[in-house]
């Protein structure tokens, strides 16, 4: 079809969705409509914790869409995405929110300002300082692109993407990566596995390494809880893929080791870091994602919603920390780095509306089995279920949502609320609950792995992608990475993960 063509048949789409999405809220025999009125009395008494029982399953339809959108539009209609993402995450968030808040005014309010200061403001904020902070270190120097030298570098990076996020390593490392494979002829391999283990698997050990982790963390989920419970998965998840890595490597490298040797060694330069003082700015991000667990200060009210000092001032402080960086780093260095505000202004974009049309999944999940979609909770019944749908959502959506789903499902299932998380996992307590530690050691396992099945399994994967093609490697098409890369490479790994812990 030609562009005409395609804009013509997506608009008809667009407006046959928002048509038949009309036509649920009007027609009185619709479940919602028959009995929004009871369904929103009943759920104002608790704040709207008991919407999730009255909401249908056609009310996640605009969370679909725009992670549908999210997946296919970068494929179908590159070039329209490209301008109007922020379009079409405003559209499916509106779709949503404007029926929801005239059904049930006082709880929609409530479910909104909740989810949006308490998770999205949050999230947004320590990517983004991660991300500026990370943006001002600079590593340089004659690197030599060999098997052992490239596996060290993505054992460097997986290490410490948990502690600076797979944003910020990605930031830090893909660029020395491909100085020092520069002449490489086969080259592709480096960055997908740099895919895998950066800007994935690596971030599953702390809040900070992955985005649905911090959300888990903004939940209830105790800071160094995933550090030890998901230790091992990661390791051995790590350890395949870094031997695989080394092996597949070696042989590319000998197969061109006489072509190389006639290329001469590269230009001499010594290895060094710059913009040093950055890695104490993220050692504040650090300190104060961690204050904002342990210490306890009070309460306060906000627009009806309970907030933690605690969380108010690690936010000001991401920002302050962020801002440093700005002033501090010196221009030459972000332009090294081809630093650009695009990554972040994507993601907070679309997150905007992804957080928005969240609220009904999220509600009617934690509903449990009295919820719309409580034939989902009969169906994902085990550690390896939740390991594998979650991951497998987490492959082709987004991860962070991905997580928070889950996260509640396994809530609803157990009757478990968030008070009681911590309690819940504690280790050599009497409360431990055996399940809910073996489903979130699952839920968190698969949304950070499963996330580098494909380019958009979360959200370093495209960028990577973008800077190795911009500097000159030929990199594979969405479904070339899934066919010879991830699907070949991951999915046998991750079998073997379920097997030894699920």
């Amino acid at each position: 079809m030609d562009t005409v063509t395609n804009k013509k048949f997506y608009i008809g789409l667009l407006l046959a969705v928002v048509a038949l999405w009309v036509l649920q809220w009007i027609d009185p025999s619709m479940a919602w409509c028959s009995s929004h009125a009871e369904g929103a009395a009943a759920a104002t008494g608790g704040h709207g914790d008991e919407i999730g029982k009255h909401l249908p399953v056609w009310s996640i339809i605009p969370f679909v869409g725009i992670l549908l959108s999210i997946a296919l539009c970068p494929l179908l209609t590159p070039h329209f995405w490209h301008h109007h993402f922020g379009k079409v995450s405003l559209g499916w968030a509106i779709l949503f929110a404007v029926p929801f808040w005239y059904f049930y005014r006082d709880v929609a309010v409530y479910n909104m300002l909740h989810i949006y200061l308490i998770d999205y403001i949050p999230f947004i904020i320590l990517l983004w300082g991660l991300f500026t902070i990370a943006g001002g270190i600079v590593v340089r120097g004659s690197i030599k692109g060999t098997p052992l030298v490239n596996t060290i570098m993505l054992l460097i990076g997986t290490i410490l993407a948990s502690w600076v996020g797979t944003t910020g390593a990605a930031m830090v490392m893909i660029r020395p990566v491909l100085r020092a494979n520069k002449n490489r002829e086969n080259k592709v391999h480096v960055v997908c596995f740099f895919i895998f283990l950066v800007a994935n698997i690596g971030g599953s050990l702390t809040p900070l390494g992955d985005p649905p982790l911090f959300l888990g963390f903004l939940h209830n989920v105790p800071f160094f809880w995933v550090t030890t419970a998901i230790f091992p998965h990661m390791l051995l998840t790590s350890l395949i893929l870094l031997a695989l890595f080394f092996v597949l490597d070696t042989f590319y490298y000998r197969k061109e080791h006489e072509r190389l040797k006639k290329i001469g060694p590269l230009e001499r330069e010594p290895v060094r870091v710059e913009g040093l003082f950055n890695f104490l700015l993220l050692g504040g991000v650090v300190s104060m994602v961690l204050m904002s667990g342990y210490w306890k200060p009070g309460s306060f009210m906000a627009f009806g919603v309970h907030m933690e000092f605690q969380n108010l001032l690690r936010d000001v402080m991401i920002i302050v920390l962020g801002l440093l960086s700005l002033v501090t780093t010196k221009a030459e260095l972000r332009e090294a780095n081809e630093f650009s505000w695009f990554p972040i202004l994507e993601v907070a974009k679309l997150f905007a509306g992804i957080f928005m049309t969240i609220i009904p999944c999220l509600a009617i999940l934690k509903a449990g089995s009295e919820g719309a979609l409580g034939v989902i909770i009969e169906v994902v019944k085990n550690p390896a279920h939740y390991y594998w749908v979650s991951g497998a959502l987490s492959s082709f959506l987004d991860n962070a949502p991905t997580y928070l789903t889950f996260y509640n499902l396994a809530l609803g299932k157990l009757g478990l609320t968030e008070a009681m998380v911590p309690g819940a996992l504690a280790v050599g307590v009497a409360t431990t609950n055996a399940h809910f530690i073996s489903y979130l050691q699952a839920i968190s396992a698969g949304a950070v792995f499963m996330g580098a099945n494909t380019y958009i399994g979360n959200a370093p994967n495209f960028m990577v992608k973008s800077i190795a093609e911009e500097s000159g490697v030929n990199m594979p098409s969405f479904f070339g990475y899934m066919l010879k890369y991830s699907l070949p490479m991951l999915i046998p790994c991750f079998i073997i993960v379920t097997f030894v812990f699920f």
